[in-house]
């Protein structure tokens, strides 16, 4: 078991969830102050997405993540921050023309389409201490998440080669598979850091077993925390404790705090924070965490 646990709080994510949860924040004034709090609360690392101040849909724009950035460190409150670089890969397809040689398949609208070049320009200009590297394709609800090799080949290097430590986003068996080949490629530098994305439809279900598969597919030194979404955010927090990994909560994956009961980040930090602390662990201040994933800034 891992008595000294890294909790992260992923604070607004991309989905159309504010017509669920008002909580959700939009804003990078709003975010930043759902990163303070969940720091306040107790979070070692923040991820961050951000969206636009005017429709609320998720945005790409370098300019909201460094508003983001600027209010956190004026405020002078200490956190690891984690930002998404994962946007940019949905995939909505739409045959067009009769058949024959002729059709071909576009990508429909809803489609938000990036290079890794693109996906990488917030992180290559601001670099945070981690950064999310999705490692693989996967159905997506109703679209398709797209991330080929090649594209996650030359992503990697990117990040690499900024300094950013990555977080290996692995939401099914295969893309455990694939990330331990970017390790033996070359392309990931230190102990690789993984994220097991548990319970999206349709990737790997939210369960002990699948939590240890995925585990056991792990290479030697290999840091890794684990999440599920919805419901099963709180057991993940536990099973993954147990299991040796470090956790994440945030509205990001769960709207609420109990049933009926809708959630705000702070409150879901202060309850895994509440399941660490009664299983016997704590949770790693921002500067552990440094230290521990051998990021800029370690002790």
């Amino acid at each position: 078991m891992n008595t000294n646990v890294i909790l992260t709080c992923a604070v607004t994510g991309a989905g159309d969830t504010l017509s669920k949860n008002a909580n959700v924040p939009v804003t990078p004034r709003a975010i930043a102050d759902d990163v303070l709090a969940a720091a306040g609360a107790g979070a070692s690392i923040a991820h961050i997405h951000v969206r636009d101040p005017e429709t609320a849909a998720h945005s790409h724009e370098t300019r909201y993540f460094a508003e983001v950035v600027d209010r956190v460190r004026d405020a002078e409150t200490d956190i690891v921050l984690n930002f998404t670089a994962g946007g940019g890969g949905d995939l909505i397809p739409e045959l067009t023309g009769a058949q024959g040689p002729d059709r071909q398949i576009r990508a429909a609208a809803g489609s938000d389409l990036q290079s890794p070049s693109e996906r990488h320009a917030p992180i290559g200009e601001l670099l945070p201490e981690i950064c999310t590297l999705d490692c693989g394709s996967l159905n997506f609800g109703g679209s398709v998440y797209l991330n080929t090799p090649d594209w996650l080949r030359e992503h990697a290097a990117l990040v690499r080669d900024a300094g950013v430590k990555p977080e290996l986003e692995c939401f099914d068996m295969g893309h455990v598979r694939f990330a331990r080949q970017l390790v033996d490629e070359g392309l990931i530098a230190g102990d690789p850091l993984f994220q097991l994305c548990l319970g999206i439809p349709w990737g790997a279900e939210a369960d002990p077993a699948t939590l240890l598969a995925m585990r056991d597919k792990l290479p030697a030194g290999a840091h890794w925390a684990a999440f599920g979404i919805g419901r099963m955010q709180m057991p993940i927090v536990a099973q993954a404790m147990i299991a040796g990994g470090h956790c994440r909560v945030g509205l990001e994956d769960n709207l609420y705090l109990s049933r009926g009961v809708k959630a705000d980040n702070a409150g879901l930090v202060a309850k895994a924070v509440d399941i660490i602390q009664s299983l016997g662990g704590d949770v790693a201040s921002p500067q552990q965490t440094r230290t521990r994933l051998g990021l800029r800034g370690a002790a």
